[in-house]
This record gives structure tokens, C-alpha cells and sequence, in this order.
């Protein structure tokens, strides 16, 4: 995410569930033509789009924005260096919760298995 001395500079983010594309634009600290332009950048990026087009961010998405906008002018990465740190992200993301299903699945059926191993005595 953020750099923990950029922290401070930006806004807190209110509890609401969907933000407009303005409410955003103050709360990363960048103009709304760049938050367009980044949403064909990417792909991470995907606000809802209801009527007249209007976009609506969520929280998820405020916080993708400002941690693109961190490597971009704060940690000095291209566009292609962003997309490139994201997307190793999000396959580790990924991995780990693989990892942790898994670890669920495998603790699940040892329960399974001790079950059938010591089958209850009728009364």
C-alpha cells in the first residue's frame, strides 16, 4: 500500500459503500481524467458504471487507486512497472489463499477421517 510517511497526506477514507468519481479524485490526490485514464491501465481498476455512465468506486477500489498512485509518483515505477508490481500481487494474493483453502480442506477431512476411524457407540 502507501508508504507509511505518505499516510498523512492523504485524506481519510469516509465508511461509505460507493464513492463518485470527484469524491475520489480528492481523496487520492489526483484529477478525474487521470483516474479515467488509469481505469483502461488496469485492469484492477473496474468501478460500477450505472445511469449516464456515471461511476461509482468502492473502498476496494479507493484503496487500489492510491497504491497506484504511490508506485507511480511516489516510488517513481512506469505504467508498465505499476501494472507488472500489481499483478505479482495479486498471484501472491492468490496463492496464499489457495494455500489456505487447502490447509482448511486438509484439517476438514483429517476431521472426516477421525470420525469414521471411531464410530459412535450405540446406547
Amino acid at each position: 500500500m502507501l508508504e507509511p510517511s505518505h499516510n498523512n497526506e492523504l485524506p481519510a477514507i469516509p465508511g461509505k459503500r460507493y464513492f463518485t468519481i470527484g469524491e475520489v479524485a480528492e481523496l487520492c490526490a489526483v484529477k478525474a481524467h487521470v483516474l479515467r485514464y488509469w481505469e483502461q491501465e488496469f485492469p484492477q481498476l473496474a468501478p460500477v458504471k450505472r445511469r449516464g455512465n456515471r461511476r461509482y468506486y468502492q473502498r476496494s477500489d479507493v484503496l487500489t487507486i492510491r497504491q497506484i498512485r504511490s508506485l507511480l509518483y511516489d516510488q517513481g515505477y512506469t505504467i508498465g512497472g505499476a501494472k507488472q508490481k500489481l499483478a505479482g500481487q495479486e498471484q501472491k494474493e492468490d496463492a496464499s489463499q489457495y494455500k489456505q483453502l487447502i490447509r482448511q480442506m486438509i484439517t476438514e477431512l483429517e476431521e472426516v477421517l477421525d470420525v469414521l476411524s471411531h464410530p459412535l457407540n450405540p446406547k
